[in-house]
């Protein structure tokens, strides 16, 4: 097996898991919170939705700090592994307290904002999970930088750990304290559960030993450049997340003018192919501290790694998509899915597989660009991919949810290309580099 397919596989893996894990946060609560009827439900579901919004903020300082770390352990320069944990925790220190006052503040009009305005009992039982939810998004964000240092060192199996404990508690807690607390003890139950999980995760950065090594030397520069440092590396990465997730939202309203079967039905088929998509962005994070770390060792290796990245992910989207289009039926009768809906469902999922198996492809390339600093140019390219995607959608949604695989896979293909240019010019200009200095 080649070198770099194995050394991505090997991180990938763990990362997948953890991702489960964090999906399975929200199922848990859900399913508990079931039990105190649909205003409860949906008080959640904000919250959930909430919380994913708030990893994109996440993801500029534990990213950032990720690809850092990785780059200067390449470079073995534990002054500089020092100072990029110095930033991490510093941009997060920063940030922390502005979203959670901010949300505090601004808790109801949020509520009220997503639930449609509706002075219905959804909105109190909101407000007061976030009452306990938003101070605990200190506990979250600390919970992803630790993740961030840990993977930057090449240990992706704790922070794997750390998730599987953090649910595993989660699933004892919560239904003691739902059943005393209401929505209140569900927000409870997480906060609690992740603090666990942080002071474990926080023994584990002091024995982790490249972190070790590093206390024992000066850090390589002042805190405030480190910050900006961890910042201008994870912003792009951030970036991108949200035009995702923003992008996603309004594919939804598109869908809508389909009717509300097909948004059903879309809702469905998404939330399946999680199980492929987290795969996907795994082998984005393999790929990025991969290639931060040979890129820290003086080794340009991003078109190897690219190729390996593509591989195991394109790999799995094919599965995927062949496993979707043959098991859609029973896949819709087990979400309950009506005539209707499981009908539309079907003809998605079997539409689905080109823009599955692009997307793969493109999401593991990302990783190679976030790992060489090229994170900015791979956010044109997504801002550029859903300029593509949305109109296309609304063009072609008179075809119905097919219309809408269509221009998701074409929209995709554009991305996909675009990064494959960007990656054969960099390697062509790398190249180019290397024979003038043996020449001189």
């Amino acid at each position: 097996m080649d070198a770099h397919r194995k050394q991505l596989i090997a991180l990938a893996h763990p990362v997948y898991f953890s991702l489960l894990a964090s999906v399975a946060a929200g199922i848990i609560n859900t399913v508990w919170v079931s039990r105190l009827g649909g205003a409860a439900v949906a008080a959640v579901a904000v919250a959930t939705n909430t919380e994913n919004v708030l990893l994109g903020v996440a993801l500029v300082f534990a990213s950032g700090t990720t690809v850092l770390v990785a780059h200067a352990r390449g470079a073995r320069d534990p002054g500089a592994v020092r100072s990029a944990v110095h930033g991490g925790w510093a941009l997060c220190a920063a940030v922390t307290p502005v979203v959670v006052v901010g949300g505090l503040l601004l808790r109801e009009p949020l509520a009220r904002l997503v639930l449609g305005g509706g002075d219905g009992a959804a909105v109190p039982l909101a407000c007061g999970y976030f009452a306990v939810s938003l101070p605990g998004v200190a506990v979250f964000f600390a919970q992803q930088l630790v993740d961030g240092i840990l993977k930057g060192t090449g240990d992706t199996r704790t922070p794997m750990r750390l998730a599987l404990l953090a649910n595993g508690l989660i699933l004892a807690v919560d239904p003691l304290l739902i059943h005393f607390h209401g929505v209140r003890g569900a927000a409870a139950s997480t906060v609690l559960c992740r603090c666990a999980a942080l002071a474990v995760g926080l023994v584990a950065l002091r024995r982790n030993a490249l972190l070790r090594a590093a206390r024992a030397v000066p850090a390589a520069e002042p805190v405030p450049a480190a910050l900006r440092r961890t910042l201008a590396t994870g912003l792009p990465m951030s970036a991108d997340f949200t035009v995702r997730q923003a992008g996603a939202l309004v594919l939804v309203a598109i869908v809508a003018r389909i009717g509300v079967t097909a948004v059903a039905a879309y809702a469905i088929a998404y939330k399946v192919m999680y199980g492929a998509t987290m795969a996907f962005y795994a082998v984005r994070q393999a790929a990025s501290i991969h290639t931060a770390h040979t890129r820290g060792e003086g080794r340009d290796a991003r078109r190897a790694i690219g190729r390996q990245a593509v591989l195991v992910s394109g790999t799995v989207g094919l599965a995927a998509s062949a496993l979707l289009a043959l098991t859609a039926p029973w896949v819709m009768a087990a979400f309950g899915a009506g005539p209707a809906v499981a009908h539309d469902g079907v003809l998605f999922l079997r539409c689905v597989g080109p823009y599955l198996l692009l997307m793969a492809c493109f999401i593991a390339l990302g990783g190679v660009f976030e790992g060489s600093g090229g994170a900015p140019a791979l956010l044109r390219v997504t801002l550029a991919g859903t300029a593509v995607q949305l109109p296309l959608a609304w063009a072609l949604a008179g075809l119905g949810l097919p219309g809408v695989c269509l221009a998701l896979a074409s929209a995709m293909a554009v991305q996909c290309a675009a990064v494959a240019v960007l990656l054969r010019r960099a390697g062509v200009q790398d190249e180019t580099g290397v024979s003038l200095v043996r020449a001189a």
